[in-house]
């Protein structure tokens, strides 16, 4: 039987976690307190941020909440970086995590009491940089003001993300240049 979509996303819980993108300088806090706040705002049973290792072609995990460590656990999770949805930025929805094919541990989803999963993907620009994950333990349909934002949410996060990594270089290269003897640096 399928469920109206629900509006989840209110104005005030969506001005909160936009300020906690683009207020903090450290990103580990910034992933954990996202996801908490995901999960507490929106009534889902959890939410892990997840990025893209291209060396390793897989996601991984920089922080989670509401989801059980042995589940957390389960096991390496591949992705196809290529995959159009991804490309797009368009939400990834799995309305049954026990029986779609995309769900590599379905086992695992069904003990962790998981039904569905909507999959945000982190871009900047033309890279795709991971995902945030929703999980809810029945199924949840969205209504299409929620999907766009969810996915300006996961936008904005990539925006952080990069220029963190920016931010991060430019110190580093700072550092490196003022570690140089001045007669290197004239002319520069």
């Amino acid at each position: 039987m399928n469920k109206e979509p629900v509006k989840r996303i209110n104005f005030r819980a969506y001005k909160v976690l936009s300020r906690a993108i683009v207020s903090y300088s450290d990103l580990n806090t910034l992933f954990q307190n996202l996801s908490e706040l995901i999960c507490r705002s929106f009534e889902v049973k959890g939410c892990s941020i997840l990025l893209f290792d291209d060396r390793e072609k897989q996601l991984f995990r920089v922080a989670s909440y509401g989801i059980s460590q042995e589940y957390l656990s389960k096991g390496p999770m591949p992705i196809d970086i290529n995959d159009q949805q991804l490309n797009e930025g368009t939400p990834i929805i799995v309305k049954d995590m026990q029986k779609d094919p995309r769900v590599l541990y379905p086992d695992a989803a069904k003990k962790e009491g998981l039904g569905t999963m909507l999959c945000f993907p982190i871009r900047h620009r033309d890279a795709t940089l991971g995902v945030v994950r929703v999980y809810h333990s029945e199924h949840l349909e969205l209504d299409e003001y929620d999907l766009e934002s969810f996915s300006l949410l996961a936008m904005t996060l990539g925006l952080a993300i990069e220029n963190n990594g920016l931010r991060n270089f430019l110190e580093q290269l700072k550092m490196a240049l003022g570690n140089l003897p001045l007669r290197m640096l004239e002319g520069l």
